[in-house]
């Protein structure tokens, strides 16, 4: 058998060290996508229904908008889930039980509005227990859904949700209406291009109830129909 040169033994060495760094560097330079992917397991951001879209509304303020926004609601025959803080529940107690009165979804939205990614397990717990335990007092019903303020967690927030019976939540698109106060700009978000099974965020400010209208006739016009999260999910029935 004819024997490598040096040089040859070299370049092949080289080589073999060259496709070992390109693998080592793909996982150092990705590792937040691998996690991203792992963490996604316990996130629903749409649902299953084919003609259900489903307006998440988290509340740390605004119980007169809140309020305007069941009468909407009512009108259009429509069903929305209000992600609810804890610490904004217990000052607004009458408020929540209307909410529930009315018929629309409650879930958890934490009780602090804290940053869950940068949560322990245990202090995951604790905010969205207490919140949970908090709403099922006043409304008597049992919460079974949690949506983190700001859209942050982490594998410890999905790890505490899933002891406590809750399923996290979080959205397909964005109004972004904390942000940007205009009614038109709302509309187009939460209508534009919209399918079945999305999760529509919004929050309760003027502007937004001002465009709750349009996007309940919007998706009525299209063949769609505002369901609760819950119905959305197949939690339960429409």
């Amino acid at each position: 058998m004819k024997r490598l040169s040096a040089r040859a033994v070299s370049a092949l060495t080289n080589a073999a060290l060259a496709l070992v760094f390109c693998a080592v560097a793909a996982v150092c330079l990705f590792p937040a996508a691998s996690a991203a992917s792992e963490l996604e397991e316990g996130i629903f951001r749409r649902g299953n229904s084919e003609k259900g879209v489903s307006l998440m509304i988290n509340v740390y303020e605004g119980s007169e908008i809140v309020l305007k926004m069941l009468d909407v609601l009512d009108e259009y025959g429509a069903k929305a889930t209000f992600f609810i803080g804890g610490c904004w529940a217990d000052d607004n107690v009458d408020c929540v039980r209307e909410i529930a009165r009315r018929g629309q979804e409650i879930g958890s939205h934490g009780y602090f509005h804290l940053s869950h990614g940068s949560l322990d397990y245990d202090a995951n717990v604790r905010e969205i227990g207490t919140s949970m335990r908090l709403i099922s007092l006043i409304t008597g019903n049992p919460v079974s859904l949690f949506a983190p303020p700001s859209g942050d967690y982490g594998e410890e927030t999905v790890r505490a949700a899933d002891a406590l019976g809750v399923k996290t939540v979080l959205w397909s698109r964005d109004t972004v209406d904390w942000r940007d106060a205009d009614k038109n700009l709302c509309i187009r978000r939460a209508t534009e291009g919209i399918k079945g099974g999305e999760f529509v965020l919004m929050h309760p400010k003027q502007h937004t109830l001002e465009a709750l209208p349009a996007i309940l006739e919007y998706l009525n016009k299209n063949g769609l129909v505002a369901l609760s999260v819950g119905e959305n999910l197949g939690l339960k029935s429409t």
